[in-house]
């Protein structure tokens, strides 16, 4: 299928190397949150092509910068993104997503059954209630408008020397200037989504614990 052909090019253009049977599970998603979406608004995005670029691969865009990663929450997930493309591309990788509206979190629970995605656990609820003494290696999003909204959210999540990972479109240099304390921009990454015309960056943030 077209969907299928172009998830295949550009995870190649992005340098990330599926694993047997992805694309046509990450292709199988894209056709799930099409028909989710006759129905709820979980994206704004209709065309296949488009959900694929905008959705899919821009998830995927993050993979090679991941480095070691065991667990990995995405919070204010919505339909999954980045966290089902990432779980999908990547079966090593634990992955907890955390969701507050009922229709998004209950799509994500659709999705891990339909693709059998035994490595990907959808969580309906705030983030500020989520708590597990493990901690998460990573957490990311690429909800967040602000990025101080997005640290003070997820640096409790962490655990010891964990990173934050926000994706973004523009680099925002006045957000970035007002960090909470303790909080250290380790890298600033700029993406390129094959199909996406437009600006992409990965902020990685570390806590060095001070107050």
């Amino acid at each position: 299928m077209i969907e299928r052909d172009d998830i295949v090019r550009g995870a190649a253009a992005l340098g990330v190397d599926l694993p047997a049977g992805a694309a046509d599970r990450l292709a199988a998603y894209v056709r799930l949150l099409l028909k989710w979406n006759r129905s709820y608004n979980l994206t704004a995005i209709r065309e296949p092509h488009r959900i694929v670029s905008y959705h899919v691969l821009d998830s995927l865009s993050v993979l090679p910068h991941l480095g070691v990663v065991g667990r990995l929450a995405d919070i204010g997930s919505g339909a999954g993104l980045p966290g089902i493309p990432l779980a999908i591309a990547c079966p090593l990788l634990d992955v907890v997503s955390i969701e507050a509206a009922g229709k998004k979190a209950s799509f994500q629970q659709q999705a891990r059954i339909e693709l059998a995605l035994d490595n990907f656990v959808p969580v309906h609820g705030r983030i500020e209630q989520w708590r597990d003494e493990r901690g998460c290696d990573a957490v990311i999003s690429r909800a967040f408008s602000d990025l101080a909204q997005f640290v003070r959210l997820a640096a409790p999540m962490l655990a010891p020397g964990g990173r934050l990972l926000a994706m973004k479109g523009r680099l925002p240099q006045r957000e970035l200037t007002s960090l909470p304390p303790g909080i250290v921009v380790s890298e600033v990454i700029e993406l390129h989504v094959p199909g996406l015309d437009a600006h992409r960056h990965l902020i990685v943030m570390t806590n060095d614990g001070a107050d």
